[in-house]
């Protein structure tokens, strides 16, 4: 159904997991595995290999029945469908599956997660000793079973993947060193599982590394270097070590050849933006001028792009504040991307960003009581040291732009310096 909204991660935190957990299983959740979307061996191993499968059908998402297929194609039995009632009928060639229904909650959690959960475990365990569940050996007499000689492989390789992780995560408070030292021992990095060559490469994103993350996206395999994700970091690194014009290059070229997105258009709205601020500091009004019409430009497309991701949408209205005159469409576009952060906060784990867009959004319509509202649970969700510097920054320029207008706002600098002093940000006057 359209509009239908899932919270996957409450589905499998409160429905799909604890099942797992009751049928005596471990569960490994295959897209906390696999990142920006490359089809590779782990993702097929994890697939051919894991004794069970559980694979929600709802929104009808083309990777996963495509993931469907393939388990049916290799494993006769062991395979548990589930669905959202409320997503609809589910399509005419899964629907002879026994998929097991659950109804959706307030904001696309599981209603009553609970006795779906008992009906999960118990066919879980029922599976050990069931007929066949795949279409394929249910209808293609004497279809191969696949060997299992790889399994006990598998296995060792998971548990080595998630020993990594966390030497990264409790790498990551120590520095950069201590990131670097996780990575030697991971020894050649085109071999190495793309989730863990990705958590690597967001670790050093953490730490402010830029050029490691530069020159990790060389060491990789081509075709992780060439996903999405992996190139539109690379574009903020490249911006970050002051090379904006490749940074430019690499995501012009990504949108070309994969379409326009939020968090593309985003990032290269960025590289804009700090040309725009060289610019304005040099003293160079015209080329500022150009470069902040190119920044705003990029973040609306990315807002356009996906309405749901309020970062464009607020870089973009930020932007405006600084033209002169402050661009009237400002006006406009601050309820609608405060509604876009407003259901972020409603239907799934809000993080740093979203409560940051809030108090930016609060200062940019000058309401005191939104923004006083909103600080505290931004500075409660900081995560990494560099996350409020991008928040401080921003609230420094819009501060500064209506100074030069005569415009003053003491409380905003009260929440700018909350900012700074929870983070031990670098305050500029």
């Amino acid at each position: 159904m359209a509009g239908t909204l899932v919270d996957f991660d409450a589905v499998y935190r409160e429905l799909i997991a604890p099942a797992i957990e009751a049928a005596g299983l471990a569960p490994l959740r295959a897209d906390e595995e696999m990142t920006g979307g490359i089809i590779h061996k782990p993702m097929y191993e994890r697939l051919i290999l894991c004794e069970y499968a559980v694979a929600d059908l709802s929104t009808a998402n083309a990777n996963v029945f495509y993931e469907l297929g393939l388990r049916h194609a290799v494993r006769p039995a062991t395979t548990v469908v589930l669905y959202a009632e409320e997503s609809g009928q589910l399509p005419f060639d899964v629907a002879p599956l026994r998929a097991i229904p659950y109804r959706l909650g307030a904001g696309g959690a599981p209603g009553e997660p609970s006795t779906v959960c008992d009906t999960l475990a118990e066919r879980l365990r029922s599976a050990r000793h069931a007929e066949p569940d795949s279409p394929v050996f249910q209808l293609v007499e004497g279809f191969p079973d696949i060997q299992r000689l790889k399994t006990d492989v598998f296995r060792d390789r998971v548990a080595y993947a998630e020993g990594i992780k966390q030497r990264l995560a409790a790498a990551r408070p120590e520095g950069v060193e201590a990131v670097r030292a996780v990575e030697h021992e991971l020894g050649s990095i085109e071999d190495a599982e793309a989730g863990v060559v990705i958590d690597l490469f967001l670790s050093y994103r953490a730490v402010e590394a830029w050029q490691a993350m530069i020159e990790l996206v060389d060491w990789m395999s081509p075709p992780l270097a060439a996903t999405v994700l992996v190139q539109e970091q690379l574009g903020l690194a490249l911006n970050r070590a002051g090379r904006s014009e490749e940074a430019e290059r690499v995501l012009l070229e990504l949108i070309t050849r994969r379409g326009p997105s939020s968090e593309t258009y985003g990032i290269l709205g960025r590289v804009y933006k700090d040309r725009w601020e060289l610019a304005a500091t040099a003293g160079d009004t015209f080329l500022a001028m150009g470069f902040l019409s190119k920044a705003i430009d990029s973040y609306l497309k990315g807002f356009e792009a996906d309405w749901r991701d309020a970062y464009p949408g607020v870089n973009a209205v930020t932007l405006m504040e600084f033209q002169n005159p402050p661009d009237p469409r400002r006006e406009r576009l601050i309820p609608v991307v405060t509604y876009a952060v407003e259901r972020r906060l409603v239907s799934g784990q809000p993080d740093y960003w979203d409560h940051a867009t809030l108090v930016e959004l609060a200062v940019l319509d000058k309401d005191e009581s939104a923004a006083m509202d909103a600080i505290p649970h931004a500075l409660a969700a900081i995560r990494e040291t560099w996350e409020p510097k991008t928040t401080v920054r921003n609230l420094r320029l819009i501060r500064e732009a209506r100074e030069q207008r005569g415009e003053r706002l003491p409380w905003a600098r009260d929440i700018e310096q909350a900012l700074v002093g929870r983070n031990q940000v670098a305050p500029e006057s």
